[in-house]
């Protein structure tokens, strides 16, 4: 198969009159479109993408959305997470993945980040996640949790012991997929034990694979670490062994200079979640630090109800324009720098070959129609995507080669009835 858009962006810059020929999910060549051949995808006045890659979001959360809006960190997780997430059986949680996963691909993500925890001592729940992943034809990365506070809900926890070897049996059950991973993910300082996080390290570590954690997403965290643990949460990871290479940071907003300097020694990741840092009234991340501490990031949405939006162009633009305000600067953090960011930068940190349009990488790609009025003018059209564009000019979405929206629809699931399941569902919800 070959895709033929009107222009399509490739490392090189925008190239028009070029032909992407996909095989057994990957791109194996980028090339000149002429002569046309049979079974090529013609794409007249659209531009070709690489897929945006969500670095961190909870699926199930998007049937929470519209509850406890107003709330801090604290009270939305003790009025609305904890006892709605009750409500969840099995079918309930798959429908919840199903519906931000159907939302995520009309938004043009095409991998997904998934930091599961309603695991009920097993690994069902999460297998029900992977089977709706696989119905509506997102790429995921499941990220499955290790919790153990007391403070939250008995399906949340486990033992150490018990979610090492759950972690494993599901990396191993889906080793050889080739739109699913599957990550170690302790929860938090205040949500993991430190033998719970040392657990979860040595998984990612003799398993080869990331670490996911949220680290210092809010005040409080770094206020309680110090109280239980005596210093600070990043201080903390470092000396549980936990900081390195395979350690993607969820958040990181409370870090002072030497944890990022920290992080950027140790080769530790972002995932930044800009509008939920907003959303909770958390705080910003000091991202251009970061980054010039070595530390590589990628792009999340956070839950559909800490955010509700599930759009990673739409984090693009909330990541520039914060750091913008932050530092005074007009110039922070460009178009092309948060446009990598929300896909090979992505990519990269889950180690995954995609976030690019050239051979040998993956082929989940994003078409935008050229003619939808946010692209216009078309005087710069890279920066209209990151700072106009409307989730309306996503028209066609490939994952692994298989074209999963087309003209503005979902080819897998129907979006009516699964919008008609959600609404029964969650009918009675109210705060």
């Amino acid at each position: 198969m070959r895709l033929v858009p009107e222009r399509a962006l490739t490392p090189e810059g925008w190239r028009r009159d070029v032909a992407i020929a996909v095989t057994d999910g990957r791109i194996a060549h980028v090339g000149v479109a002429q002569p046309r051949q049979p079974g090529d995808v013609m794409l007249p006045g659209r531009a070709l993408l690489p897929g945006t890659v969500n670095a961190h979001c909870h699926t199930f959360q998007s049937l929470l959305r519209g509850l406890g809006d107003d709330l801090d960190f604290a009270g939305w997780r003790d009025r609305v997470l904890y006892p709605f997430s009750e409500r969840l059986d099995r079918d309930g949680i798959a429908l919840g993945a199903a519906f931000a996963f159907a939302e995520m691909l009309r938004h043009g993500v095409t991998t997904c980040v998934d930091f599961f925890y309603l695991n009920d001592a097993s690994n069902d729940n999460a297998e029900a996640v992977i089977a709706a992943a696989r119905a509506v034809g997102i790429r995921l990365v499941l990220a499955r949790t290790m919790y153990d506070w007391e403070g939250a809900p008995k399906r949340y926890r486990e033992s150490p012991a018990d979610a090492a070897r759950r972690v494993r049996e599901l990396i191993a059950a889906h080793r050889h997929d080739a739109t699913v991973d599957i990550h170690a993910a302790p929860h938090s300082p205040h949500g993991a034990s430190a033998t719970m996080i040392q657990a979860g390290a040595d998984v990612a570590q003799t398993e080869r694979v990331p670490l996911h954690i949220h680290v210092a997403e809010g005040r409080y965290e770094g206020e309680r670490t110090r109280r239980e643990h005596g210093t600070t949460p990043v201080r903390y990871l470092d000396r549980l062994g936990a900081l390195g290479p395979r350690t993607i940071a969820v958040h990181a907003v409370w870090l002072d200079d030497e944890e990022i300097a920290l992080m950027g020694a140790r080769g530790a990741a972002l995932a930044y979640c800009p509008s939920s840092n907003m959303f909770l009234g958390d705080g910003v991340t000091r991202l251009p630090e970061l980054r010039r501490a070595g530390v590589r990031a990628g792009l999340g949405t956070d839950g559909g109800c800490t955010n509700n939006r599930l759009s990673i162009f739409e984090e693009m633009r909330m990541a520039s324009l914060l750091q913008r305000v932050r530092l005074l600067d007009g110039g922070a953090l460009p178009a092309t720098e948060v446009f990598g960011l929300g896909t090979e930068g992505g990519a990269a940190i889950l180690e995954l070959d995609a976030g690019r349009i050239e051979a040998g990488r993956l082929a989940d790609l994003v078409a935008v129609d050229l003619g939808h009025a946010s692209l216009h003018p078309p005087t710069n059209l890279l920066a209209n995507v990151v700072f106009a564009m409307s989730p309306q000019a996503v028209s066609d979405v490939w994952v692994h080669g298989e074209r999963v929206v087309e003209s503005g629809r979902l080819t897998r699931v129907s979006e009516g009835e699964l919008l008609a399941r959600v609404a029964a569902l969650t009918r009675d919800w109210r705060l």
